[in-house]
């Protein structure tokens, strides 16, 4: 059972190297970089649509903000002229306002949390992206230069090439290996 086990990932290993062979690497690498290009993209419009949202937030805040130094000093007014009715329907709308502005805080500062991971993610993932772009390029030199993924110093009909001895080359050694036996 074991045999049939190393048989079978041997057999499978094989066909997804064919298959990799097939699927020129060079081609899937470069999509693989647009992807996460594009994925980029995506993250820097997300960023751009919080941060736009974060600036109406800012706004609405100080909206508010203004709107209960309003009802405070309407108020004040309601309490000297002895306005109650008043007073209870302002204090209610300062109520409403403070209940809004509490949640405005919490979501402006749960936006400021995550503007901050998506830009600090955005710079990883950049980063991430121009270190797999400068590998691809020097893969698609590499692969240029050798298309069939070999090294340089692989290269065996070179090797041929520069170990094949000429009739000359031997006949020249041959005297020469005569001339110092025969001297000695």
């Amino acid at each position: 059972m074991a045999l049939i086990n190393r048989i079978s990932r041997l057999v499978k290993a094989d066909f997804h190297a064919v298959l990799d062979q097939i699927e020129e690497p060079e081609q899937l690498l470069k999509q693989a970089i647009r992807d996460m290009e594009d994925d980029l993209a995506d993250t820097e419009q997300r960023i751009i649509l919080c941060a736009h949202d974060q600036d109406a937030l800012a706004v609405r805040k100080n909206e508010l903000e203004t709107t209960t130094v309003e009802i405070d000093a309407q108020l004040d007014l309601c309490f000297e002229s002895d306005k109650e009715d008043l007073a209870k329907s302002l204090i209610k709308k300062k109520l409403e306002a403070e209940r809004l502005l509490k949640r405005l805080n919490s979501r402006f500062t749960a936006n400021v949390k995550f503007l901050e991971e998506q830009r600090s993610t955005l710079d990883e993932n950049r980063a991430t992206v121009e270190s797999l772009r400068q590998k691809a390029e020097l893969f698609a030199h590499r692969t240029q230069s050798h298309p069939d993924g070999s090294s340089e110093f692989d290269d065996t009909a070179w090797m041929a090439r520069e170990m094949n001895v000429g009739d000359d080359e031997v006949e020249i050694a041959f005297l020469h290996e005569k001339n110092a036996r025969s001297a000695s």
